[in-house]
């Protein structure tokens, strides 16, 4: 029996982009890992916050690709700050990407999951997207380089191989009796 996984990205627009997703779910099907995402494998009538809830709820961890998705051509953050010491910053050219990327790994970590979040080049690191934020290094990959490349990458082995443990732990701690003491 595969063990499921919350598999969290945008909507690609981008063929490369799809490319990526596909490699990645093959991947994690290839590991025994059941990769799901709403709208994708799993479908609800209620409202999207109670659909997440409820598919991360029979999931066992969660696998976050924060794909490019709106392009800020012309951008500042803090534009005309008046506080010394505080300085502005030009994000032009640079990317945001879907906020369920930020939601959906926000709750898996307010339920005790274990997350994974990869980043596409160019996309802002902000939010959850931040180093440090969840606890673990969060890799950008490019998709201008070849896709095989990367998911033979030591980067991606070594920290998905670390994830894959976390996820197999709470399969095998949900099957335990609760700790009293």
């Amino acid at each position: 029996m595969n063990i499921s996984v919350f598999l969290s990205y945008p909507t690609p627009h981008l063929k490369k982009q799809q490319d990526f997703i596909t490699h990645i779910t093959k991947y994690l099907e290839q590991r025994g890992f059941q990769p799901r995402t709403l709208g994708v494998t799993d479908y609800d009538m209620d409202e999207p916050l109670t659909a997440i809830r409820r598919v991360m709820m029979e999931s066992n961890g969660l696998l976050t690709i924060a794909l490019r998705r709106t392009f800020i051509e012309t951008g500042v953050i803090k534009s005309a700050t008046d506080i010394s010491g505080v300085k502005a910053e030009n994000i032009s050219g640079k990317w945001i990407t879907s906020p369920f990327c930020h939601i959906e790994p926000a709750m898996a970590f307010q339920i005790g999951l274990p997350i994974l979040i990869f980043r596409e080049k160019g996309v802002i690191a902000d939010g959850i997207l931040e180093r440090g934020v969840t606890g673990t290094y969060l890799p950008e990959f490019d998709l201008d380089k070849p896709i095989d490349d990367y998911l033979e990458d030591p980067q991606w082995t070594q920290l998905i191989g670390k994830w894959e443990g976390h996820v197999r732990k709470v399969v095998e701690n949900k099957g335990r009796p609760p700790k009293l003491f």
